[in-house]
């Protein structure tokens, strides 16, 4: 969930290679492979069995001030095959940092439980993302266009085209709204339910982690996870990623080396700089943080089509680590070719690919460097990755070079109020114990009506996907539990 590798440009240099990670990652298609340019779904479902109609609202730019009253065409989705009307409820997607097509096509829960809530299903696109773009194709071309691009907006958004949903479709003046989301689009459906109760009734929040703001949570807790992944899958394999840190460091020193590691690991751009070092350190990284959040308990497909538990097959490879430096440096490549070409079919690895491309890329480090602040750090000891300590200043200052803004580290505290959210009910946190992302996340029921769920099998937003033969038991019982929870909420809507 933050940006894979997106913000490339800005995040090298300090307090983390890799502070921005991740939000983009899950939801891609089977259909999809993002490199360089950006890639997006095609307007129909790319799954013939999925069944959507495709409209357009006129959506204001700004929402809280008077001076900018232009409009923009906000995308959304509406599949109502299976809808009771009148007063049928809806379930709502809250479209996160991409296309929402894309979220769409991958949100199988959402699909699976239509037919038994009698549901119809809405995804609305995230402004800024995909097809919506408050100022066409100027929305990206300079700072002043992406002032708008905030969470707060983008949820007054949502807010609007309800009521305009509600106030249009025939039967649906009534009907029950559950806000349901992953990752950021979990954030986002939390937040929609804090900000706008009377909109929404209850709100699904899969893998959101509204607290890895601030100091909320310990800003090393995200790597440890990702560490305890490789560890408990095989004997050596987080000491062997530990362990070539050094070995890259020492074979980086000569050009023969730069040499040696850019064949060792078939890249497709040699190994010229220290720039170019610490570039490919910050994609093996990421590489390691993306296995965490896709080790699904059956093959599914990103870049390439990955095995079931693709970190036990990666750790096969990995259980050496007092080896020499190129033997496990080596090895290390035999890894992360598990991810980038289990297929076989790829020439070269190239460092610029990452599983979320450029899906939202531009979008979240604008978010990232503006509200969306998550302080991030490894310390080299309690997990896997090279030390880097949290610097928020020097943050801030990659930043402003990108995009002449300056990030405000308290404002989402300061707007949701952080772990002071006990007045609220009837929102569903649910997070895997698999997922890096969970660290910033409510793992504990804050009571009857705000109620955690955690997975211990459970990957990135496993829940959100559709049912398959694989599924652990305890996926099965979670997303059991969210049925009965919004069962829950549409009866106390209708009989109140």
């Amino acid at each position: 969930m933050a940006c894979m590798g997106v913000c490339r440009g800005f995040t090298q240099h300090h307090g983390g290679s890799w502070l921005l990670l991740a939000f983009n990652l899950l939801w891609i298609s089977a259909a999809q492979s993002f490199h360089v340019s950006r890639q997006f779904a095609p307007a129909q479902p790319s799954n013939p069995e999925l069944t959507y109609k495709t409209y357009y609202f006129n959506q204001k730019v700004d929402h809280f001030g008077f001076v900018e009253d232009s409009l923009f065409k906000q995308r959304y989705l509406v599949a109502d095959s299976h809808w009771k009307k009148p007063g049928g409820p809806i379930l709502f997607y809250t479209g996160n940092e991409g296309d929402i097509a894309l979220f769409c096509n991958n949100t199988g829960f959402m699909w699976d439980v239509a037919e038994e809530l009698g549901a119809m299903l809405v995804f609305a696109e995230h402004r800024y993302y995909g097809e919506s773009m408050p100022f066409g194709d100027l929305s990206y071309s300079d700072p002043k266009y992406l002032n708008y691009l905030t969470s707060e907006q983008a949820l007054a958004d949502f807010a609007v085209l309800i009521r305009y949903l509600k106030e249009s479709i025939d039967g649906a003046r009534d009907s029950p709204v559950i806000a349901i989301g992953g990752s950021y689009g979990g954030m986002l459906a939390a937040w929609f339910r804090m900000l706008y109760p009377h909109v929404v009734v209850g709100a699904l929040a899969s893998s959101a982690p509204i607290w890895q703001f601030e100091d909320l949570v310990p800003c090393n807790t995200y790597y440890q996870i990702v560490t305890n992944d490789f560890k408990k899958s095989g004997p050596g394999c987080s000491e062997s990623i530990l362990n070539s840190w050094a070995a890259i460091n020492h074979m980086s020193e000569t050009s023969d080396g730069l040499q040696w590691l850019s064949n060792a690991f078939h890249l497709c751009s040699p190994l010229k700089s220290k720039e170019d070092v610490g570039a490919f350190k910050g994609w093996l990284s990421e590489t390691w943080v993306s296995l965490a959040m896709v080790d699904y308990p059956y093959p599914a497909n990103f870049l390439e089509p990955l095995p079931a538990w693709p970190i036990e097959v990666v750790c096969k490879f990995l259980n050496s680590p007092k080896s020499s430096e190129k033997e496990l440096l080596q090895n290390i490549f035999q890894a992360v070719n598990v991810y980038y070409n289990y297929t076989g079919t790829a020439q070269c690895l190239n460092t610029s690919q990452t599983a979320s491309g450029s899906l939202g890329d531009l979008g979240w480090s604008y978010q990232a460097c503006t509200e969306m602040v998550m302080p991030f750090c490894s310390d080299g000891v309690t997990d896997m990755f090279e030390p880097r300590t949290w610097d928020l200043q020097a943050y801030s200052d990659d930043c402003y070079k990108q995009w002449g803004v300056r990030p405000r580290a308290t404002w989402i505290t300061t707007a949701y109020g952080g772990k002071n959210i006990t007045t609220h009910r009837n929102i569903i946190f649910s997070n895997g114990g698999l997922d890096p992302w969970s660290a910033g996340g409510v793992k504990e029921s804050l009571g009857d009506s705000l109620v955690a769920i955690v997975i211990p099998e459970g990957a990135h937003h496993l829940d959100l996907r559709s049912n398959n033969a694989y599924d652990p038991k305890s996926v099965l019982v979670a997303r059991s539990l969210e049925v009965e929870l919004m069962k829950k909420w549409i009866w106390e809507a209708g009989n109140n």
